[in-house]
């Protein structure tokens, strides 16, 4: 059987459970755990009394300056407040840094990187971690020096140096260009565009304790998104990261993702007793797509997936819980779940895999209802770098497109802007049941190119750490600076909202920007008037 990780909130003794299961478990905190077991046992989780919520790890991926517009020069200026991100640690967890790039680098040419650890290398892991290489600032150095061996990391696709260079680079360019910085490369070996859940999760654990040992504040980016969930913030994943957020003195912040006219989400309200279709295309050269339809676990109702050719695979209800289906190499599988401990939801998650390639053109999902309650469906399809523009649904909703886990609550949640028009880009998620908390730029980003020199980079990836390397700057002078001590968390958002530009004649809070666009010095103008230290 094929390995599966899995993600668990438990109480008790979870090593136990985990070798009773001949599995491994790995520790994120008191309560949630990751464990490693063999797929066909993981039924056997339900029976222990120690396990109060499972879910299974899923594949999140990278979506494919403007100091000024964000109100960031004036903070970073001696006329200004003159902060820089000293006695902060930026932490970027994405596909790995260039960090033989100059804007990583200090004056006298030693690196700025703290650690990196890259989970898709052989090597020694960080402690408490079983899988990639922890390399230092010594190592770092040595390689800068001519010793490569020392770290043998690479940032292939370039992704991570920019966001990096955005939130803490060197240049004129970088937002806190003199703070610490921690990198975490998640990935699969066979490719750097995709993470699981529970290597983020990984991720996010080394990266607050880390900080903590060096008691540190830390502002966090992750510039990753699925589709693969409600969108309500309520999944075992979400959870932990605001978990994260109320362990230590950090921020994280999150784009809310690329899907914004990208036709992946579909809403509709259901009636009693009918049959409608839902229409959508696949893109040729695809081998897998799901779709994730999202409903009232009253509602009743069965579905039907009919393929390009008009096959069916029959019915499918809440009775079968799970069905296979096989048509022409294709494998459909279908899953009625329970509601979980943090929603009253239902999830019907259909998977459609061929060891080939999947037929292309019109499918066809066909609904037919019993009594119903609620009526509310929301479907969603993967995202576009996972199955690209050409697939879509017919009739499709832009709302409730932020991707996860730009939905969690305690997440500083980022759309992108174009700057130079005002105009919210087309492609950033739009809010629905979660609102984005502000905006930055995202347009035509210059910014720190793997391998040496500048590009240019567009999308929300790129709004994030400029909000990132704000939080960065607002905790430094709230917590090293000791104006305000207790400046991390939702109260950094707190403050970003209130001091986010509005434009007139736009109602706030609003899908799209959320507070407004991101404006530093107006953040810490009010905090300052507000008289800085703060009691609990």
């Amino acid at each position: 059987m094929a390995l599966t990780e899995v993600i668990v909130k438990f109480s008790g003794d979870i090593f136990s459970v985990a070798q009773e299961l001949f599995g491994q478990a790995e520790l994120l905190s008191d309560d949630y755990a990751i464990i490693t077991i063999d797929e066909g046992r993981i039924s056997e989780l339900y029976q222990y009394v120690e396990i109060e919520d499972i879910e299974l790890s899923k594949e999140l991926f990278l979506p494919s300056f403007n100091l000024n517009s964000s109100c960031i020069a004036y903070p970073k200026s001696t006329n200004g407040y003159d902060l820089h991100g000293e006695g902060v640690i930026t932490a970027i967890i994405d596909s790995g840094i260039d960090y033989a790039h100059p804007d990583f680098r200090n004056s006298d040419g030693t690196t700025r990187i703290l650690c990196i650890w890259d989970q898709t290398i052989s090597g020694i892991p960080p402690d408490g971690f079983k899988k990639g290489r922890e390399i230092t600032d010594t190592d770092i150095n040595a390689a800068l020096l001519g010793e490569p061996s020392k770290a043998p990391t690479k940032d292939t696709i370039g992704h991570g140096t920019a966001v990096a260079a955005i939130a803490a680079g060197s240049s004129e360019n970088g937002v806190a260009d003199r703070s610490d910085i921690i990198a975490v490369k998640v990935g699969s070996r066979l490719t750097d565009y995709f993470a699981l859940s529970t290597d983020i999760m990984r991720a996010l654990k080394y990266t607050v304790d880390k900080a903590q040992s060096l008691q540190k504040p830390v502002s966090i980016n992750l510039s990753f998104g699925m589709n693969n969930g409600s969108h309500r913030g309520d999944s075992l994943f979400e959870q932990y990261i605001d978990s994260v957020v109320s362990r230590w003195k950090c921020c994280i912040c999150v784009p809310t993702g690329n899907e914004g006219s990208s036709a992946h989400h579909y809403s509709t309200v259901l009636k009693s007793y009918e049959e409608i279709t839902v229409n959508f295309f696949t893109a040729s050269g695809i081998d897998s797509f799901y779709l994730d339809l999202r409903k009232n676990f009253t509602d009743s109702f069965t579905v039907e997936l009919v393929f390009p050719d008009g096959t069916g695979s029959g019915e499918i209800s809440v009775y079968d819980m799970q069905k296979t289906f096989r048509h022409r190499g294709a494998v459909l599988t279908a899953l009625y779940s329970q509601p979980l401990r943090y929603t009253v939801g239902q999830e019907v998650f259909l998977r459609i895999r061929s060891d080939s390639i999947l037929p292309s053109g019109g499918w066809r999902l066909i609904i037919r209802t019993g009594r119903i309650t609620d009526g509310r469906i929301d479907i969603w399809l993967p995202v576009l770098e996972e199955v690209t523009s050409r697939t879509y649904f017919a009739d499709a909703d832009i709302f409730n497109t932020m991707t996860i886990p730009s939905t969690a609550n305690r997440a500083i949640k980022v759309a992108g802007y174009n700057d130079r028009t005002g105009s919210i880009a087309d492609f950033s998620g739009v809010g629905g049941y979660v609102y984005p908390d502000i905006a930055a730029p995202c347009v035509n980003i210059l910014s720190a190119r793997s391998g040496g020199g500048y590009d240019s980079f567009t999308g929300t990836s790129f709004a994030s750490p400029f909000v990132c390397g704000a939080c960065t700057l607002i905790m430094q002078w709230g917590i090293v600076r000791g104006n305000s001590p207790f400046l991390y968390g939702e109260r950094v958002k707190a403050y970003l909202r209130l001091g986010a530009e509005r434009s007139s004649g736009r109602a706030y809070p609003n899908p799209f920007f959320g507070y407004g666009t991101l404006c530093l010095r107006n953040t810490l103008d009010s905090l300052e008037e507000q008289g800085g230290i703060q009691l609990e």
